[in-house]
């Protein structure tokens, strides 16, 4: 059974299965009745309704009334498709058994009507009035009548990991979904992880979660996907850097990622933009995502050095996907950097910058297979990649932060360098994997055409710290 919400059938490996059990458990706060009620309305019809059972949780007409904003809630759904009921009055009955007449209940109604999806919110409440065994014998009773039948049992409630550990429910549950809120700065997080689930390949870890007026919505880690292997591509692609492509043997090679590095100011983000200029020029389709300038800023700044992009934006050649800093997760950056892509041919790609998505992240040791994922959807249909990052201003140039140029094919380094107490700027090709390239380092400028490429540093030592000392002369 498809869940409706989007990514998260691609999480669970499929769906759900008709007659299994799933809890979704999670702190007060965390999205479970949203998401409960976002797949009731996803699945349900006049045929096969959805029932919606509430113990202790909001009366039915405050759960509506929160429906309301969501664009999933159809309000002449309700009773015909979705139908609300009360399982309270079952439950603060006195006398003992009280857990008999309320499985009776729900698996009666179950048989009769033949609903594809019933939810229990919330399950954990029945734990307030009732011994342990009773309540072992009534989620066992539960879930053995449902395994006959073919409508998929939610069971919700606020479960704390070590409820989780040793609960009946979760021994007796097909599927174990968490969901957890995660304050941070300066964007909260909100993740689901699949704990169990039996005879399905899931997704494993934590996978972001929001929720807006579309409803809930997941965006799957791209480390657990399979982006299949690298479209093969050959030839070199020209950067439209005069100069650039006779340092790199002819270009950049088709299909390749290449990250350049430098600090603040020194052109990184000019190079892009003329990257993406070339690609445009040869009628290929480009997508440029920036996480500091907008996309008219970018246009503005191209349309200084003469590149006329605001057409090709306009006309779909040129996408640019504009992350606010205080927006940008790796998980939602991924899927919709996977959403442009499977629009239509995407040939070059510039990411600006690595050291925000590092930032992001807050999860260092997670960041390198991120990385490697990110690249690897790229490269997988066949588009060329260009990625920023920043170092230090002066003094020796230090591997960015998450310790990835080992995933690029090439690695370009922009510099300041001091000469006779002025201030210059300094390239060289630090590294391309299987291709020869000049090993000296070259003066740039940055004039009306953008970068331009000089001559190399002829009698200098010391570019790699943060000064060009000249060498001595030998006295014939």
């Amino acid at each position: 059974m498809a869940t409706g919400v989007p990514g998260l059938d691609v999480v669970l490996g499929g769906g759900l299965e008709p007659g299994s059990v799933t809890v979704l458990a999670g702190a007060p706060g965390a999205g479970k009745t949203i998401l409960a009620q976002q797949m009731c309305f996803a699945n349900a019809t006049p045929e096969h309704k959805a029932v919606y059972y509430t113990t202790l949780s909001e009366p039915h007409s405050k759960l509506v009334r929160h429906l309301d904003p969501f664009d999933f809630f159809a309000p002449q759904a309700l009773g015909p498709e979705v139908e609300y009921l009360h399982l309270g009055d079952l439950i603060r009955d006195d006398r003992p058994g009280r857990m008999g007449p309320l499985v009776d209940e729900v698996a009666r109604k179950t048989m009769d009507e033949h609903p594809v999806l019933v939810v229990i919110d919330s399950a954990k409440a029945m734990r307030d009035f009732t011994g342990e065994r009773e309540l072992r014998m009534a989620f066992y009773d539960l879930t053995s009548r449902m395994a006959h039948a073919d409508a998929a049992l939610l069971l919700l409630g606020e479960y704390t990991p070590a409820e989780m550990a040793a609960g009946v429910e979760f021994s007796l549950a097909d599927t174990i979904i968490h969901l957890a809120y995660e304050p941070r700065e300066p964007i909260d997080r909100r993740w689901l992880r699949v704990v169990k689930m039996r005879g399905s390949h899931h997704l494993e870890g934590k996978h972001t979660f929001r929720i807006s007026a579309c409803g809930f919505e997941v965006f799957p880690r791209i480390e657990t996907l399979d982006t299949g292997p690298a479209q093969e591509v050959t030839g070199r692609i020209p950067s439209g850097i005069p100069g650039l492509d006779d340092l790199m043997g002819g270009g950049i090679g088709a299909g390749e990622a290449t990250v350049i590095l430098g600090p603040s100011g020194i052109g990184k983000t000019i190079a892009g933009l003329r990257f993406v200029a070339e690609g445009i020029s040869k009628n290929e389709r480009c997508l440029y995502v920036t996480f500091q300038d907008t996309a008219d800023q970018l246009v503005k700044m191209a349309a200084t050095f003469g590149w006329e992009l605001g057409a090709a934006r306009d006309k779909g050649h040129l996408v640019v996907h504009h992350v606010p800093l205080g927006e940008l997760d790796l998980d939602l950056l991924a899927e919709r950097i996977r959403h442009e892509l499977a629009q239509g041919a995407i040939h070059r790609v510039v990411i600006d910058s690595l050291a925000e998505m590092v930032f992001a992240a807050r999860e260092t040791d997670r960041f390198p297979a991120y990385a490697r994922s990110l690249t690897g959807i790229i490269r997988a249909v066949g588009a060329t990649l260009i990625i920023t990052s920043e170092t230090a201003a002066l003094g020796p140039s230090q591997e960015p932060i998450g310790g990835v140029t080992f995933l690029f094919h090439n690695v370009i380094l922009l510099r300041y360098i001091e000469m006779n107490s002025s201030t210059g700027r300094a390239l060289n090709i630090v590294k391309m994997r299987n291709s020869d390239h000049s090993k000296d380092v070259y003066c740039f400028a940055i004039g009306a055409d953008g970068l331009t490429i000089g001559g190399p540093l002829e009698s200098v030592t010391g570019v790699l710290g943060w000064s060009a000392l000249r060498t001595p002369t030998p006295v014939s």
